[in-house]
């Protein structure tokens, strides 16, 4: 029997999932680090700490299998997040993430004199404040001495593959956010690394994500007790990765995913951009192309909500009294960290609107899950003006534990939700590349055919689904009305 490994390396933790030849789960370890804010808005991690946290993983997922049986490693990563490594392959300062909200002024730069049509033209998308290259823009300005330190500009799931592997290594879909990648023609664009100042030895290599990077180093194997033989895949960035371990594979499927950050997925054989760019164009793990639309803050404004506001470990007992769907009179924009699509805006932050006398902790409550399901929302009814039908959606993350949370959004977006026999999403869709990489599936879409499994339909109820229709358009009135005094308070 052989087995796999997916490495899930997110914000808070690294996730790594054991998968045998025929898909079963086999074991799932959870490893944590820790999250520096060194100001306010700044996000960082410390490169290492995801090393030894992820070496400590795979050494107890594997504790109960032969470990020479795992034929094959591979992952789903945080996507933007800038690593940089001088020329012994040192870190160089602690990663950038993408959820840092520090490049403002680089953002501006790009998008409004570089140009949001030139950028568009160089790599399918414009400038986010959480995207790599202003990032690589902003070491250039405050750091020079670390600038001219850089010889490998990496993502954070990269960094993994290369202390693996020795490879310097990016997939197509994890590199198409970072504003440096030609996306429709799978290259780094010259212009874009000519405008961040950078030379494309400095890129890592480019890959599929089903593609093998490189075997286990000697030492590294021996360290964790597997065999050289063992092959490393590319892997993906977290969203496209977790569009594999669902099934949003093919053309015109679609995955909405609650974790800490919150995104609308859609797959396509054929490449396309949003004219107004407030949805990504990225490359898709399965060899083809996808639609984005991310926001900030998903699962992480009911985990702030409830640990920080509230103070209650039981996520479940505070949704029990919420009976009142589609007739809240309270709203929450879910900007915890500034928002990205569709509006852009880093100076974006968290509001409640709507409290009176007789507001109350379930109201509040009510108001945060429905905040991100509207935030969602605003992402579809892009993906709509450009003619794109979804009548039902995958949903995977965190949030997508929670049946209230479910309806909520077969509700909002009024369509179908699948809900799939597995909830690791990137992590399985790790496995499930490194599987594909060597050779116990043909394909990205034959593997998904294979293990994907739905276990629950969530049908959108008419007159809630109305209901909500109508709260919809007022929450979508309210970010235009306050804008302006965001960017005063920041």
């Amino acid at each position: 029997m052989k087995y796999y490994i997916g490495v899930d390396l997110g914000t808070s933790a690294v996730k790594l999932l054991l998968m045998d030849q025929n898909g079963t789960v086999i074991n799932i370890v959870s490893r944590e680090y820790p999250l520096y804010f060194p100001h306010p808005g700044w996000s960082e991690q410390k490169p290492e700490d995801w090393w030894e946290q992820t070496k400590e993983g795979i050494r107890q997922l594997v504790e109960s299998v032969d470990k020479k049986q795992v034929a094959g490693i591979s992952f789903g990563g945080q996507m933007h997040g800038l690593v940089i490594l001088d020329e012994e392959d040192q870190v160089i300062r602690p990663a950038i993430l993408w959820n840092d909200g520090r490049t403002g002024k680089q953002t501006d730069y790009l998008n409004q004199e570089i140009g949001k049509e030139t950028l568009s033209k160089y790599t399918a998308n414009i400038a986010f404040a959480g995207f790599t290259a202003p990032k690589i823009l902003w070491v250039k300005e405050n750091e020079p001495e670390n600038f001219s330190r850089i010889c490998k500009i990496m993502l954070p799931k990269d960094y993994l593959a290369y202390r693996l592997t020795g490879v310097h290594c990016c997939d197509y879909s994890d590199a198409s956010g970072m504003l440096l990648l030609d996306v429709q023609h799978k290259c780094w664009s010259r212009e874009m690394l000519e405008i961040c100042g950078i030379k494309e030895e400095q890129m890592p290599t480019l890959f599929e994500s089903y593609e093998k990077v490189g075997n286990l180093k000697p030492e590294v194997a021996q360290e964790l007790g597997l065999s050289e033989n063992c092959i490393v895949a590319a892997g993906a960035g977290d969203n496209a990765a977790a569009a594999v371990g669902t099934g949003t594979v093919g053309d015109g499927q679609c995955n909405v995913s609650l974790g800490t950050s919150g995104t609308v997925f859609i797959s396509s054989r054929e490449f396309g951009v949003d004219p107004n760019n407030a949805l990504h164009a990225f490359a898709h793990s399965d060899g083809h192309y996808h639609l984005m639309g991310c926001i900030l803050s998903a699962a992480s404004c009911n985990k702030w909500w409830m640990d920080e506001i509230i103070g209650t470990e039981d996520y479940g007992k505070e949704q029990e009294s919420i009976v009142k769907l589609g007739e809240n009179h309270v709203f929450f924009l879910p900007y915890l960290m500034g928002e990205r699509s569709p509006h852009n805006d880093p100076n974006a932050r968290g509001t409640f609107i709507g409290m009176t006398m007789d507001t109350s902790r379930t109201d509040m409550t009510q108001a945060v899950l429905e905040g991100v399901a509207f935030a969602i929302r605003d992402s579809f009814e892009i993906a709509k003006s450009l003619g794109i039908q979804i009548e039902r959606t995958k949903i995977c993350g965190g949030g997508a534990k929670s049946p209230l949370w479910r309806r909520i959004i077969a509700n909002v977006l009024n369509i179908k939700v699948d809900r799939i026999a597995s909830e690791e999403g990137p992590a399985l869709g790790g496995a499930m590349l490194a599987a594909v990489a060597d050779g116990t599936f043909t394909s990205v879409e034959d593997a998904a055919g294979k293990i994907v499994r739905i276990i629950e339909t969530i049908d959108p109820e008419p007159e809630l689904a109305k209901k909500y229709d109508r709260q919809y358009q007022k929450f979508a009135k309210i970010y235009p009305e306050v804008k302006e005094l965001y960017t005063e308070l920041a």
